[in-house]
């Protein structure tokens, strides 16, 4: 009996390494990336961009950067090549990001914007489910939030290295694009390391039966995904907020970035709490975050400063709700066997709803604010309805401990 106790110490210890591990390689490309995207939109603008563009290529980068996750997470749980997965899918995500530098047309530019999504979609599925075999020791919601928060981290971090650098350079872009070469090449040599530390990182699973084993989608899975992807149409991108700041100046190009950094903050501080109030009480807590999110679209979009700081925290807090409990219930609901390729096709519909509902609201912006913030509201009070009707149909995931 100690032995076995012991055995698990061991594990939990190794396993906890494991998901600071791959936390740290997401601090790194997150702030590569998402530093990238705080300023994206405003670049775009100055190139040339409208509203419609930006809206229907940032909504074509996720489609693009959840799509792909279905093929991607099939090819994983076939080959189980994770870690050239990995390799792959970080090379391209990160890299594709300081080539903007030399971009001089808009058109160019959302090339290497869709590049870098590509890249996310390679390896996500690898990397979910990967942090699911080592969070079956922490709990899920616990691992996933810890995670959320180094990414998070990230997140918060490079958007205020390229504000720093915009207002240090008086707004050039170029010179902020290229100081992201030096997270970018960071989060590479780490991910390296972690090969060499955890070469099998499936084996960090326990081993456990479960009621799902043998089903490929527990029941409620679709509904769920249904829920998720209702969540995902009405909210807006950050890029299309950050060029609604740049479009009305309601700040210098410097501050845009350092507001996006301070939604990333509400992220990364939220998620690991996030987390760990899943584990216990389950679906409601994602539930209660979405009707505080409800209100973003109407503060940032309609109202002046400060209430658009208000809006940006609420956005945040709900991208906080995303990352630390969506990606855990999936972990629930999915045979280990099957669960590469579970978060793929989640990821694809929820990429599908993304793309259609930012493309919309890119079109609803040039065309009519007011129109925008009430398609954005009332999907995310249909994402309620349908959480309510989850938890109603399945109850086991209510609580969970």
């Amino acid at each position: 009996m100690q032995d076995t106790q012991t055995q698990v110490k061991t594990l939990r210890t190794r396993a906890v390494r494991f998901i600071v591990f791959l936390g740290i390689i997401s601090l790194f490309a997150d702030m590569t990336y998402e530093a990238a995207r705080s300023i994206n939109g405003p670049y775009l603008e100055i190139l040339g961009a409208s509203a419609t563009v930006v809206g229907v290529f940032s909504g074509l980068g996720e489609l693009i950067g959840y799509g792909l996750r279905l093929f991607s997470g099939y090819i994983s749980d076939r080959s189980h090549r994770y870690w050239l997965i990995m390799f792959v899918g970080y090379g391209v995500n990160v890299l594709s990001v300081p080539l903007l530098a030399w971009t001089g047309h808009w058109q160019w530019a959302v090339l290497l914007i869709l590049a870098e999504r590509a890249g996310k979609a390679i390896r996500n599925p690898t990397r979910d489910a990967m942090l699911s075999y080592a969070s079956s020791v922490t709990g899920h919601g616990w691992g996933f939030g810890l995670h959320e928060l180094m990414d998070q981290i990230g997140a918060t971090i490079g958007p205020l290295l390229v504000s720093a650098v915009l207002w240090w350079k008086s707004d050039q872009y170029t010179a902020a694009y290229l100081t992201l070469f030096i997270p970018a090449v960071l989060a590479l040599v780490t991910l390296v390391l972690a090969r060499i530390a955890f070469p099998r990182p499936q084996e960090l699973e326990i081993k456990v039966v479960s009621l799902h084993e043998h089903t490929r989608f527990a029941p409620g899975f679709w509904l769920y995904t249904a829920a998720a992807m209702c969540l995902a149409a009405g909210y807006a991108d950050y890029p299309l907020i950050a060029y609604h700041f740049k479009q009305l100046h309601l700040m210098t190009d410097a501050w845009i970035p350092v507001l996006y950094a301070l939604a990333m903050l509400t992220e990364g501080l939220t998620s690991l709490w996030l987390g760990r109030l899943f584990d216990r009480w389950g679906i409601p807590v994602l539930m209660g975050v979405v009707v505080l999110s409800t209100a973003f679209p109407a503060l940032v979009f309609l109202l002046p400063m400060p209430w658009l700081v208000l809006g940006v925290l609420c956005w945040g807090l709900g991208m906080g709700a995303q990352g630390a409990i969506l990606k855990a219930v999936v972990a629930h609901l999915i045979p280990r066997q099957r669960r590469a390729t579970a978060f793929g096709l989640f990821d694809t519909l929820f990429g599908f709803a993304w793309f259609a509902g930012s493309s919309l609201m890119g079109y609803l912006y040039d065309h009519s604010i007011g129109g925008l913030v009430a398609f954005s509201m009332v999907m995310q009070l249909i994402t309620l309805l349908l959480l309510f009707m989850y938890i109603k149909k399945h109850p086991w995931i209510r609580v969970h401990r």
